[in-house]
């Protein structure tokens, strides 16, 4: 059975890495607050001082931390994990970064003998916990096929897109999708709430057509009961969308909604919400509008 480690142990981190120890697999972890760590040593796991400590005692690691620089620090940092990684071992990065920075990772651990697939996921909080994410991969496909049972311990919807950086260009799909849909369901039940109908048998209606989505459904009932209670931090959100729109320059793509709802995160962030859940769009269309609060 190959050694795993995790590396990030934060809102998905630490359910996902929960997940590969309830589906039988020994791991070594580690995370920058020791704190974070009690969960997974309670569940067995070993805990380690550094991710080249990580490396030494596996032979697949995956990461999942906040940003680029999160992710260059934990691989190639003094303490990373190509300092500790054998030839013929696996880096798993299912953070959210930029398709660029992932195959100039791949290309850096490659001339280590080092092998890496970019994962990231889509799911949420709840998806980590009840191991249903989407898992979308880049890099060689027989290195996925070696990974992949050990993403099916975490996600239901795992696919291996193509090369190296694949993974993701279709996680900022993904989010350029996300993103537009909240803001979609934001507008629409504050237009509801301005045009004097019940927003709640609004939203109970659309859920019946065409207009339905999993952004309707989950985050419009929260929008509708005032819960912005983190699955996924405003912030995340204005970082992913940063990705998004640099590599829409670069391409001389033109993506205007995503543009806009990208403005209104810079607002929440700028306004001090940036740990408040991405649903919490409907306070900002509420803000523009002055509407008055349910």
């Amino acid at each position: 059975m190959e050694r795993i480690g995790f590396i990030g142990l934060g809102i998905m981190g630490r359910p996902m890495a929960l997940n590969l120890a309830k589906n039988g697999h020994a791991l070594t972890v580690w995370a920058r607050r020791p704190e974070s760590m009690g969960a997974l040593a309670e569940a067995g796991a070993k805990t380690a001082a550094s991710p080249r400590e990580v490396a030494r005692q596996s032979d697949i690691v995956f990461v999942i931390v906040s940003d680029t620089p999160d992710v260059e620090q934990v691989i190639f940092g003094a303490e990373g994990i190509v300092h500790g990684a054998a030839r013929g071992a696996v880096v798993v990065d299912m953070s959210t970064i930029s398709p660029a920075a992932a195959r100039d990772m791949a290309a850096r651990l490659a001339a280590a003998a080092v092998e890496m697939l970019d994962a990231p996921v889509s799911g949420g909080e709840v998806g980590a916990v009840q191991g249903t994410l989407s898992i979308m991969a880049g890099g060689r496909p027989e290195v996925f096929e070696r990974v992949k049972p050990l993403l099916q311990c975490m996600g239901r919807n795992v696919v291996h897109i193509g090369p190296s950086g694949s993974g993701q260009v279709a996680k900022s799909c993904n989010q350029i999708l996300a993103a537009v849909t909240i803001e979609g369901v934001a507008e629409a039940l504050n237009f509801a709430i301005r045009a004097g109908a019940d927003p709640r048998r609004v939203r109970e209606a659309l859920l019946g057509g065409f207009a339905y989505s999993k952004a309707l459904e989950i985050h419009g009932q929260r929008m509708l009961d005032g819960d912005f209670k983190p699955g996924f931090k405003v912030r995340l959100f204005q970082k992913d969308l940063r990705i998004v729109l640099d590599n829409a320059h670069q391409l001389g793509l033109a993506l205007p909604a995503a543009a806009v709802v990208a403005q209104h995160f810079n607002a929440q962030v700028g306004a001090g919400e940036g740990d408040l859940d991405g649903n919490s769009l409907f306070r900002v269309i509420e803000r523009l509008n002055a509407a008055k609060e349910l």
